[in-house]
């Protein structure tokens, strides 16, 4: 026959099949052809379909690994032949593909990587065949899966029938209507692993068998082959997920598809069991055709025990999705808007004592006693320690690998082997009883309550949405009896109304009391169904189905991570390191390591509202003024050799805040550098190098700002008032003498800046500028009597002397009513000096002055600052600009200022301590004394 209708000849070897006849037909020179039979029941159009779909693949991908058809003698790609019985058969011969079984072979993660790709291939070829016979009624077909209940009744075990009725239910009421909606094409419809072929090392050889191709869904291509790949495998999904993931490289897929994968995994071994099931009488002598059914009715059991959204989330991140729809915009909101800790518990106190409760370390006694089940020894030792290190709040972390998880539930469903160790919540340990307050609003949808050993005794599942796209649930577990019994599924708890209580050991399953708080993505069918701990190997996918609270609770992450080295070392490494005299603050210095907003936060978590810092003026890592800094940074930062716009730009910008004649300006990179250029401005322009300044005023720390800062030269280590400065009298209203009138203050106070001009020229220095805080920081917060900078500059210039308006520390509007201080005494200086705020904590500064000025220092000698005015400075100046006005900060500071004056008011009317209470916007201050009547200062406090 073969020889008639091809031409061939040589050995034919009888190969495996279920319906055809095939043969391996050698050649004497070794070739390899296969021969097939067809049963006389295929129909003409099935296997023409069958030919063209084989001839269409080796067309569109010539270095696909599939056989390629022969042709007959006459030109045909079916042979017909009549046998003895009389029944015409069709014939085909097809070239022979090397290679074993994939069942056989090796099972690598490369080795599904390739299949993976293959079946990308091959359907990516598909994309563009058709063909009438493709459209058929099959058992096989995934689409179909709904008539494996036809065999139902042939499987009698009582468990089995559970699995098939289980898959067989979510198959109609959720993966059907979904499946009929999904992308469909021709597909081969059969990649098993015996049609698989492989390599000596395991890689993917050839595809065979096209006999079960069909137009179905594309997913169900995936399904198919994963279904017998992953078969006594022990992760199964993960297996999956390699394929599908190198599928999805090839052949992108969508998320919606990948959410079907798992269920069509399932019904394509119901198919299988269930066909096997109602063919066993006259299938039990045929290997080939019962190979898989135990292999699969043990995956079937293992897919049964599975939460199907666990599964679909691995198929999901695996080709790069997140694991739950929503999950990132939902995680996103919530470390937006989540509550702090404070609304949660009853004391907020406890936010500034917490420690975290040692589950993750397998060597300490809290984790043993939990370990054994000892509740009671547990808590004692957390009380013993809680004690010694005064601390009243616990915390467990989410995320931590917990050795304290020892129950059988806890192995793992999803691979074997392993455990579900990792916390997915958050724990707060206080006492039983202890109070929880709702952090939002939210509907109870679920209460479970428990009496099994190391489950959650009592709990509630909320679900929240916040706003319109933002829907997430929060499952809080552990807690009392009587929580249970005061509320209803359905009703909604109001937040900041107690809504439960935290349970003792004996009703929140044998724990040492506390709150398990775990929030979700997706809503869980029960709150039964949700998993407290989870596989460490599954993290990623954990962290977007069970977000971390510590963002929902507004705990800080260095609370549970910290860095580098410890504070003791630091400071003992910068006593050697770094100039002996770098000051730090507190007598435990802190190690602060982030800034956010108002707060400071030290390397263990705490947080400390900012009210010392004098630099992030719109509040520490402002996100506009961090994003335009990287921006610019990343096109071009250079020295100001070079033109460049925004130098222009910013210089515009910020004499446009002031008042004429300040027009010109000049960028350098600190507060002491502006002081120090301001005086090389005044000394040239006035030909003298004497400078009054206030007492006890600071300026910076260059040799020649200490020489004009009293604050320093007056003090250990200075030596003394240098001859060419004048000291003009501390403007101090608080201590001005009890006989001056209230209204002539400022104008005393002022004279002395006339004296000490006068000294500086009989000593022979004539005065070349006076330099003053327009209200004096360093010295006290010192609010200068009205009149006074009208007084002292008039004083100053009359002695010939320039007026210099030191605003590093107190200008950009931090006095709330103007944006420069010495505007509130209507003065104009003739130099202006401005620093720390000016960049948000970016190191830069500058100078403005009057063109008159700034034209006699043009003497000839060439300024240069290499990195003042530089485009990433100017860049950041301008956004500080853009914000301080488009939010209105000086009427904030103004608003908060008068707030906190009248609550300091306040205690100074309980604290006679509290000598004088001062100050304008957010340059505030308590004068703390000994005695009220003397005003001697309290320096002890």
């Amino acid at each position: 026959m073969v020889h008639a209708l091809y031409g061939l000849e040589g050995t034919l070897s009888p190969l495996d099949s279920e319906r055809d006849q095939n043969f391996r037909l050698t050649e004497t020179d070794d070739a390899r052809w296969v021969v097939k039979i067809a049963n006389a029941a295929e129909s003409a159009d099935a296997l023409a379909f069958q030919a063209a779909l084989l001839r269409h693949v080796a067309v569109v991908d010539r270095e696909f690994p599939v056989p390629h058809l022969r042709a007959t003698l006459a030109g045909e790609d079916l042979g017909r032949w009549t046998g003895p019985d009389g029944q015409e058969h069709f014939i085909r011969v097809v070239s022979w593909l090397p290679g074993k079984p994939f069942a056989t072979g090796p099972k690598t993660d490369d080795s599904f990587t390739e299949l993976g790709t293959l079946l990308g291939r091959m359907t990516l070829a598909l994309q563009s065949f058709g063909h009438p016979a493709a459209h058929r009624v099959f058992d096989w077909d995934l689409m179909q899966s709904g008539r494996s209940r036809q065999r139902f009744d042939f499987v009698e075990d009582a468990r089995r029938r559970e699995i098939l009725q289980y898959f067989l239910d979510r198959f109609d009421r959720q993966i059907q209507p979904q499946l009929r909606r999904s992308r469909a094409q021709v597909i081969h419809g059969d990649a098993n692993d015996y049609n698989l072929l492989v390599d000596d090392r395991g890689g993917i050889a050839g595809l065979i068998d096209f006999g079960d191709a069909i137009h179905s869904a594309l997913i169900n291509e995936l399904a198919v082959a994963a279904a017998y790949v992953i078969l006594d495998r022990p992760a199964p999904i993960d297996d999956a997920a390699r394929i599908a993931a190198a599928f999805h490289r090839i052949n992108p897929l969508r998320a919606a598809e990948l959410d079907l994968l798992f269920d069509l995994i399932a019904m394509r071994l119901v198919i299988s069991v269930t066909m096997s099931a109602s063919r066993r009488d006259r299938i039990k002598d045929n290997e080939y055709l019962s190979i898989s059914e135990a292999p699969a009715w043990k995956l079937l059991e293992r897919l049964r025990a599975m939460d199907p959204v666990f599964a679909a989330a691995i198929l999901r991140q695996a080709c790069g999705f997140e694991a739950a729809p929503g999950a990132r915009a939902t995680i996103a909101w919530i470390k937006r808007h989540g509550p702090r800790l404070d609304s949660v518990l009853d004391a907020a106190p406890r936010l500034q004592s917490k420690a975290l409760v040692p589950f993750g370390d397998p060597a300490d006694p809290i984790a043993i006693a939990s370990a054994a089940g000892d509740a009671a020894a547990a808590e004692a030792l957390w009380n013993e320690r809680a004690a010694a290190e005064q601390v009243t709040l616990g915390i467990g972390p989410w995320g931590e690998d917990r050795p304290v998880y020892t129950a059988a539930a806890f192995q793992s469903r999803l691979a074997e082997g392993e455990r579900r160790s990792m916390h997915l919540g958050l724990d707060l340990f206080l006492p039983a009883g202890s109070a929880l307050h709702a952090p939002l609003s939210g509907k109870i949808v679920d209460l479970f309550a428990s009496d099994v050993p190391q489950d959650y005794g009592h709990a509630v599942l909320l679900e929240h949405t916040p706003e319109t796209g933002i829907t997430f649930y929060s499952l809080w577990g552990h807690l009392s009896a009587a929580t249970l019994e005061g509320l209803k599924v359905g009703a909604t708890v109001e937040p900041g109304k107690i809504f439960a209580w935290m349970g003792a050991p004996a009703e929140n399953g044998g724990w040492q009391p506390h709150v398990h708080l775990q929030l979700l993505t997706y809503r869980p069918a029960r709150a039964a169904d949700v998993i407290g701990a989870g596989e460490p190997r599954y993290r990623s996918v954990w962290a977007e189905l069970f977000p971390d609270p510590a963002g929902f609770a507004d705990i800080p992450p260095e609370t549970f991570h910290r860095t580098g080295s410890s504070p003791d070392d630091i400071y003992a490494a910068r006593r050697t390191r770094l100039i002996r005299n770098l000051s730090t603050s507190y007598r435990r210095p802190l190690k602060i390591v982030r800034g956010e907003g108002v707060y400071l936060y030290d390397d263990r978590g705490r947080a400390y509202l900012d009210c010392y810092n004098n630099v992030a003026h719109l509040g520490h890592a402002h996100p506009e003024v961090v994003e335009v800094l990287a921006r610019q940074a990343s096109i071009l930062n250079t020295n100001t050799r070079y033109l460049h716009d925004d130098i222009i730009a910013y210089a515009e910008a910020l004499t446009a805040t002031l008042p004429k004649p300040l027009t010109v300006a000049a960028f350098v990179c600190s507060g002491s550098e502006a002081n120090e250029l301001a005086l090389r401005l005044a000394r040239n322009y006035a030909d003298a190098r004497g400078i009054v300044a206030l007492d006890w005023a600071y300026h910076g720390n260059t040799q020649a700002l200490i020489e004009i800062s009293p604050y320093k030269y007056k003090r250990k280590g200075g030596k003394g008032r240098p001859p060419t400065t004048g000291e003009a009298a501390l403007p101090d209203d608080y201590r001005a003498p009890a006989d001056w009138p209230r209204d002539e203050i400022g104008r005393r106070y002022a004279a002395s800046v006339a004296e000490a001009a006068a000294m500086l020229k009989r000593e022979g220095h004539g005065p070349a500028a006076f330099i003053a805080e327009s209200l004096p920081s360093s010295a006290g917060q010192i609010v200068l009597p009205p009149g006074y900078l009208t007084a002292a500059y008039a004083a100053a210039r009359a002695a010939g002397a320039l007026v210099i308006a030191d605003e590093v520390q107190i200008g950009f509007g931090r006095i709330g009513t103007h944006m420069w201080a010495f505007e509130a005494d209507g003065v104009v200086p003739d130099i202006v000096t401005m620093g720390k705020p000016i960049g948000n904590g970016h190191p830069m500064a500058a100078v403005v002055t009057t063109a008159e000025i700034a034209d006699r220092f043009n003497n000839g000698m060439e300024y240069f600052n290499t990195f003042g005015g530089n485009p990433v400075s100017c860049k950041v100046g301008q956004k500080v600009l853009e914000i301080l006005k488009r939010d209105r900060l000086l009427d904030n500071a103004t608003r908060i200022g008068d707030d906190l004056l009248g609550r300091m008011g306040k205690l100074a009317e309980r604290h006679p301590v509290i000598g004088d209470v001062r100050g304008v916007g957010l340059m505030l201050g308590l004068d703390l004394v000994e005695d009220r009547r003397t005003k001697q200062p309290a320096t002890a406090y």
